[in-house]
Formats: structure tokens, C-alpha cells, sequence
């Protein structure tokens, strides 16, 4: 699997999340400042509340963005077994039931879902729990995070 391309895949993905953000903080904006839209009493919150949502969607265009940019400046390294999975490293973790996971610990924009070849790929964050708890392990060593009252516990299968 080319890390290259999925950081491709990534910035792809956040450039069109920036557009729909964007897309969205313009029309919040323009509903918050029509003129039909002006409270005539204390309780007409229309556009009120268009202005809150306004705020909230260029808040996250402004995260996208910055998001964008920590994946531009982003240089993935090759996998170095004396220094354990680092960010930039692609795993498979297995679980208990012998699933498998393909992970990408990138920089920012966790939860997001590519596909490589028939290989669907999480991409986490050194942030996330299990991103955290992956950070200098190597293959053959284990992975446990706890969830809520449910610990979780996988096997490093490959790292790349």
C-alpha cells in the first residue's frame, strides 16, 4: 500500500469537506442577514440562531484548513523497527476474534475511511486512544486501550 497515495486520498477528502463547510457558513450567513429574518419580538431567533451556525461552520472550514495544511507538510517515513511505529507508520492490528484492521496514523483528520486496492484503511491520529497506545510498539506486541467499562486489546500484525 502507497502511503503517498492515500495522503493523496486524505487531502482529496478534506478539500471537498472544506467545500461543503464552506458552502454551509455561506448560506447560515446569508439566512443570519436576510432582511426576512430580522426578530420582531424577543422570542423570533431565526436569525440568531443562523449567526450561531454561521460561526460554528467557519470554525470548522478554519479546522479543515488547518488540517489541509498539516497533511501537505506531512512526510510519511518508512517503517524503522528501533523506533516502533511512529506517525506516518501504516499497521494491522488483529483482534481477539482474528479481525483485522488496516490502520494510517497521520497528523490530523482522524475517522476517515479510504480504500486501497479491496483494503479499506482507517486513518487515526497520534491523539486518538488507540493511535496514542500504537505509538513505539512493533509487529508481535500488543495493543490495549480501554473503552469505557470494554478494554480492548490487539496484536501488531504488520507495520509499513
Amino acid at each position: 500500500m502507497d502511503k503517498f497515495l492515500l495522503q493523496q486520498q486524505v487531502l482529496e477528502r478534506l478539500a471537498e469537506d472544506l467545500l461543503q463547510a464552506e458552502q454551509a457558513a455561506r448560506a447560515a450567513h446569508e439566512t443570519a442577514t436576510h432582511e426576512e429574518n430580522i426578530a420582531e419580538n424577543k422570542y423570533d431567533t431565526l436569525g440568531l440562531e443562523a449567526a450561531y451556525l454561521a460561526t460554528g461552520q467557519a470554525r470548522r472550514a478554519e479546522a479543515i484548513r488547518q488540517a489541509i495544511a498539516s497533511w501537505r507538510q506531512f512526510r510519511p517515513r518508512p517503517y524503522d523497527a528501533s523506533k516502533g511505529i511512529q506517525l506516518g507508520a501504516l499497521v494491522c492490528l488483529v483482534d481477539a476474534d482474528d479481525k483485522q484492521q488496516q490502520l494510517f496514523l497521520g497528523p490530523d483528520g482522524g475517522s476517515m475511511k479510504l480504500v486501497s486496492g479491496a483494503q479499506r484503511v482507517q486513518v487515526i491520529s497520534t491523539e486518538a486512544p488507540l493511535g496514542r497506545a500504537m505509538l513505539g510498539k512493533c509487529e508481535g506486541d500488543e495493543v490495549a486501550i480501554q473503552v469505557a467499562a470494554v478494554r480492548q486489546q490487539f496484536e501488531v500484525l504488520r507495520v509499513h
